[in-house]
């Protein structure tokens, strides 16, 4: 049958968090936590009773509960329970039951704590700035692409003007049969007109 090893108590430092290093090279961080029980006697009164527990931290959890949690915090643990031990000089064997966390949140800062904003929100502020950059730039090929047909609908009335400028220079003859003088400006008048559309 399946069993389950499982610990989450909500309770106040007791202690600042101590950081080791194993032989290994391996980063671990024990604090003290209080959690408080209340209930009621059978005559009505009601009472409370002080429990203490030992919280064992590893790896990269114990590099973020050395640097944000202090004595007097509000803090959620999440992990398993495991007894230790250990001959002391006199050879006495002694036994030792600690939480080992696997989650960690902090619930409350302590009274008078300065505010504090964990690293890890750093990432999420530069993800949110990435997309309204790319927003920006967008629009920059869609006014290239459309100023392209616009160029070209000023050049398209160009090879019309120089089909039209045709007839009017074979009308050159008809106005030197009338010999006036001004026929040739007249000629050039009517050029002028035509490009204007």
């Amino acid at each position: 049958m399946r069993s389950v090893n499982k610990v989450i108590i909500i309770g106040n430092l007791t202690r600042d968090p101590e950081l080791k290093t194993t032989t290994g090279g391996q980063s671990i961080v024990t604090f003290g936590m209080a959690t408080n029980r209340q209930w009621t006697t059978s005559t009505g009164e009601k009472r409370t009773s002080a429990e203490f527990h030992e919280v064992v931290c590893w790896a990269k959890l114990a590099e973020i509960c050395q640097q944000y949690l202090k004595k007097g915090m509000l803090v959620y643990i999440e992990g398993y329970l495991k007894t230790r031990s250990w001959e002391n000089e006199d050879g006495t064997k002694r036994f030792k039951t600690e939480i080992v966390a696997n989650d960690m949140i902090i619930l409350e800062k302590r009274n008078g704590e300065d505010d504090y904003t964990p690293s890890d929100s750093t990432p999420a502020v530069t993800e949110a700035a990435k997309p309204a950059a790319e927003a920006v730039e967008t629009p920059a090929p869609a006014t290239t692409e459309e100023a392209a047909p616009a160029a070209e609908a000023v050049e398209t009335p160009a090879p019309a003007a120089t089909e039209e400028a045709a007839p009017a220079a074979e009308a050159a003859p008809a106005a030197e049969a009338v010999e006036t003088p001004a026929a040739p400006g007249e000629v050039a008048g009517s050029i002028d007109d035509d490009n204007m559309f």
